[in-house]
């Protein structure tokens, strides 16, 4: 399939889900068997949990993540410890997740393994710098849209998103809220030699000012706006939100007198949960939303099938997305594009 040759233009690769039941994980292990007949030497962690049996939430059977010899691996202790799998430890970090350590191995036999990987941003970062010692030659990162994950699959250099059935009920309806997400994927990156810093920001909302320089508007979460909005523009028009932002705060910048002159910065497309209708109120009114973190959607995979049990058209799902967003879509089931 054509974008398995485009994922090794790429060091580095998320595999982003927009909804559960997706077809993430299928399209996971689709690639990490297509790059072994590639002969390419890979790496997989994840933003969170990924690899049970059963869904978490729904309680439903999802599919296992099988991985062969020789392939790298980053996940937390107690998963490490319920791996079926022979493998060697490469490392051990320093930091802690909930789930213990984070253990980097080499997989000595094929088996499965459930992943569960940095806890943020700036960690993930530093794991897959590290990964590159390793002679990798794509490193894979399992990830999610969540409100409570502040882990980011955009610091990968690609990305594949997947979307479905489950998402909507019906074609039109499925490729206008995947076009919206791939609208939010292209936004303008913030350029600037403070991104580090604002990455690093775990709470909160703060203000750039002319000379770069961050100030904390003591703002803890945008649910807390209606008591500050004197706040808001107290060093400039320039805000960085470090955790995720939605309608509200679209709806309260987009009344302000200096809604012209105002740029708001998220982390990534993942931290921006806003309906199409307040998202386009805001950029008519003159609004400006950018990123700190930008990456490159190289292909969308489809799951047509619904947890519920209804099938969409694969062929014509493969088709409006393509003429929509004009990027190569796939069902790796049916393989059409």
């Amino acid at each position: 399939m054509p974008f398995i040759d485009d994922i090794l233009n790429y060091k580095s690769l998320s595999i982003v889900g927009m909804e559960k039941n997706t077809g993430k994980t299928e399209c996971l292990n689709y690639i990490i068997k297509r790059l072994k007949d590639y002969d390419k030497k890979i790496a997989i962690t994840s933003i969170g949990i990924d690899g049970e049996s059963v869904d978490q939430v729904t309680e439903t059977p999802k599919p296992e993540i099988e991985i062969s010899e020789g392939v790298v691996f980053v996940t937390s202790e107690k998963h490490y410890k319920q791996r079926l799998i022979t493998s060697e430890i490469l490392n051990i970090s320093n930091r802690q997740t909930a789930l213990g350590r984070l253990i980097t191995a080499r997989a000595k036999d094929s088996g499965k393994v459930i992943f569960s990987g940095p806890s943020d941003t700036v960690w993930l970062k530093q794991v897959i710098a590290e990964l590159q010692n390793y002679d990798i030659d794509t490193i894979l990162v399992d990830g999610a849209l969540s409100r409570k994950s502040t882990g980011s699959p955009s610091v990968t250099e690609s990305i594949i998103l997947t979307t479905g059935a489950a998402l909507s009920a019906n074609i039109s309806g499925l490729v206008k809220k995947t076009a919206f997400v791939y609208k939010l994927i292209n936004l303008e990156k913030f350029d600037s030699d403070i991104n580090d810093e604002l990455l690093a920001k775990e709470s909160g909302l703060w203000a750039i000012d002319k000379e770069n320089t961050i100030h904390d508007l003591d703002i803890k979460s945008t649910l807390l706006l209606e008591k500050s909005k004197d706040k808001l523009y107290k060093f400039g028009t320039t805000i960085f939100v470090s955790g995720i932002i939605t309608d509200k705060l679209l709806e309260v910048l987009r009344i302000q007198n200096s809604i012209c002159d105002t740029t708001i910065i998220v982390k990534d497309f993942t931290k921006i949960f806003v309906s199409p209708e307040k998202y386009a109120a805001y950029i008519n009114k003159g609004g400006k939303l950018k990123v700190l973190l930008k990456t490159k959607l190289i292909a969308v995979c489809v799951n047509p099938v619904s947890p519920e049990g209804y099938v969409l058209d694969s062929s014509k799902l493969c088709g409006e997305l393509n003429k929509s967003l004009g990027i190569p879509v796939y069902d790796i089931k049916s393989e059409c594009l």
